[in-house]
């Protein structure tokens, strides 16, 4: 997904886009904290996240209009039918910043559809067309698995939808699956470049939602959410927009354990599917995604490269995530 890079100390915009097997021997922790008032919480089950991301990896490259596209969006369709939501699968012709028509599915679950009170979960489910910054410049026109970028909050989600579906919280929660994120204009495009070519199909349901004046209380994306040693920092939106909701995550990671996961400091804006959300429907949004600050790309050297497969991906990372949102969302 390539995201733009916002320094609050100027007026530099950066260029970003977001973007085998796990030691079979890592011992995942399921034990929960009990929560307060001895709420009922599941216990995430990471193992069942990692096969949820292997699934995905396993259909090829999740570019629009690809076979391995058209198959992954049944599967996920299917998943979320399975553990008991409402499904609408809303499809749409986006133009991509070179022209290209795009055939995008947003993939929709709602679960508890007639409870007004809502919690919004989503992530994209696309993954990137051109692996424009890797070493190789013979790779920068090919596709990429999308294990982190794309697969790993896909996984984690479908997860926290199989725990709902055995047992469900008070709130209504919405599950989405935007498309046709990470075909923005690639790196080797050196001019003419256009606005808003990122999180096309976000940007399409934000004016056609899947239900009239759609609205939830907030919503949490997850981007990036599986790779060793990941860092979530307070990101620049989600403070500006949603920052009770913020620090109600990052409490409840705490609370848990996950500490060394969400840092306890506000880093850069990147625009990501959430400000498309917070803008288009005034639905305040945090974003919990894997930022290097110390780095040139601000992102992991495996970001938008050949390298973006089931190798990266960490069962006890998608522990960390997917057991404090399933804390914040049974709490409420």
């Amino acid at each position: 997904m390539n995201k733009y890079l916002y320094l609050i100390i100027s007026t530099m915009l950066l260029s970003c886009c977001m973007q085998k097997n796990a030691n079979k021997n890592v011992e995942v922790n399921n034990a929960i904290t009990p929560a307060v008032n001895s709420v009922f919480v599941p216990a995430f089950d990471a193992d069942s996240a990692y096969s949820y991301v292997a699934t995905q990896v396993a259909f090829g490259p999740r570019v629009p209009n690809t076979e391995a596209h058209k198959a992954c969006a049944l599967y996920l369709s299917s998943e979320l039918e399975r553990h008991g939501a409402r499904v609408y699968v809303q499809e749409a012709l986006l133009t991509a910043y070179n022209g290209d028509k795009l055939n995008a599915k947003n993939i929709i679950g709602s679960f508890n559809p007639e409870e007004k009170r809502r919690i919004l979960l989503f992530a994209h489910w696309d993954s990137r067309p051109y692996a424009d910054w890797d070493e190789d410049e013979a790779n920068h026109r090919k596709p990429i698995d999308g294990a982190d970028d794309g697969g790993s909050g896909v996984g984690a989600l479908l997860e926290i939808a199989r725990q709902i579906g055995q047992s469900a919280p008070k709130a209504g929660i919405d599950i989405i699956f935007f498309d046709a994120e990470d075909y923005g204009t690639p790196e080797f495009v050196k001019d003419n470049h256009k606005p808003d070519t990122w999180a096309l199909g976000t940007q399409f349901w934000t004016k056609n939602p899947h239900v009239p004046k759609y609205t939830a209380e907030y919503g949490i994306l997850l981007d990036m959410v599986g790779a060793k040693g990941a860092t979530f920092y307070k990101e620049g939106f989600s403070m500006q927009y949603a920052a009770r909701y913020v620090e109600r995550v990052w409490a409840a990671a705490r609370k848990l354990g996950y500490g060394k996961y969400f840092i306890n400091s506000k880093t850069v804006y990147l625009v990501d599917d959430h400000e498309y959300v917070i803008k288009g429907r005034n639905i305040p949004c945090l974003d919990i995604i894997n930022y290097k600050p110390n780095t040139s790309k601000g992102f992991a050297d495996y970001w938008h490269t050949m390298n973006d497969n089931m190798d990266v991906i960490d069962k006890q990372t998608l522990k960390a995530v997917g057991q404090t949102v399933l804390e914040v969302i049974y709490n409420e």
